[in-house]
């Protein structure tokens, strides 16, 4: 039994932007001030990565669409101005600088503007702990409904991934869809909230060799926070990979809505403990030798799986091969 620990962390937080109008009638007045509102945000969660450099983090995920507050429970293209560009935008290489100088790999769930069409999307950019941006994920399925507490209405505001991923060398997936980068403290892939419902994310980003996949979401309800802590034991164990479920936590004004939590890391064989005394911080180390140990309960997937008929899901899903036939 090799032991590989790595000691990693999630935000759980709200827009610290404030004050916020009291009324959704009211959001119109801050059309003005949305660089302040990206900000802000920016600098709350540059604080918390440095309380989990403190802390002896080698790698951090923020939530998603971190850099506001979440607009997607109403209807109005204003927010569209909170969107930049995820390779090279102002939030992006103030995230890079902080890498860098702490030593950290840094998974940024922003709004992003396509540099080239201008299209947006919900995109996570990836950086190294060396400062380097070794590229992107784009969310890939987007929700638009309702449920007991509310609305959302994402595909108003961006569009699902084209697969147009803008990877380096660090990414080792032969899946347009689904990247997976080497960084200095092992591979990483993204899979953003609505995409954790879907069979074939997490099994593709396992083929492709991720040992920690990062799911920074936005989510409510009944059967989200029933399911939430379900879906991702199962597919660690599933999958013999670790799973980092970040979700906010409080409400946000004028909205109101409540985010329930529950933020956490789970792997192959369990539930992995919050070590951090911080409210907006999870802190857990990850044993990556777990990995590659026999797992105890006798059970070999590689082995036993018959992955020719996954294949024929993954082109009816995505549109591609099996990806470790590809390989």
């Amino acid at each position: 039994m090799k032991t590989r620990l790595v000691r990693v962390a999630m935000t759980q937080t709200v827009n610290a932007y404030g004050p916020m109008p009291a009324r959704v009638e009211d959001l119109a007045q801050l059309a003005g001030h949305l660089e302040d509102v990206r900000q802000v945000n920016l600098e709350h969660h540059l604080a918390l990565l440095e309380s989990a450099a403190a802390a002896g983090v080698r790698a951090i995920g923020f939530g998603e669409l971190f850099t506001g507050p979440y607009f997607a429970l109403h209807d109005d293209p204003m927010w569209n101005g909170l969107a930049e560009d995820a390779w090279s935008g102002p939030t992006v290489t103030a995230l890079a600088a902080a890498a860098k100088q702490h030593g950290m790999v840094v998974v940024a769930p922003i709004y992003e503007r396509d540099a080239l069409s201008g299209r947006l999307f919900n995109t996570a950019t990836v950086i190294d702990a060396d400062g380097t941006v070794l590229g992107t994920y784009r969310k890939t399925h987007i929700p638009h409904g309702s449920n007991e507490q509310g609305s959302f209405y994402e595909q108003q505001y961006y569009l699902r991934s084209d697969g147009k991923n803008r990877v380096g060398s660090s990414d080792v997936s032969t899946n347009p869809f689904f990247p997976v980068f080497d960084t200095a403290i092992g591979r990483i892939g993204v899979a953003i909230c609505y995409d954790r419902h879907f069979v074939g994310v997490l099994l593709s980003l396992a083929l492709e060799g991720a040992e920690l996949v990062f799911c920074p979401a936005v989510t409510f309800g009944a059967k989200s926070q029933r399911m939430w802590p379900l879906e991702f034991a199962v597919d660690a164990a599933r999958h013999n990979l670790f799973i980092g479920g970040s979700n906010r936590r409080g409400v946000e004004p004028p909205w109101n809505q409540e985010f329930f939590g529950d933020s956490h890391f789970v792997g192959p064989n369990g539930r992995v403990e919050d070590v951090s005394a911080h409210k907006n911080l999870i802190v857990s180390d990850l044993d990556f030798g777990e990995l590659s140990d026999p797992d105890p309960s006798g059970w070999d997937f590689p082995r036993d799986g018959r992955h020719n008929i996954y294949s024929h899901l993954a082109r009816r899903m995505f549109g591609v091969g099996n990806p470790r036939q590809a390989r």
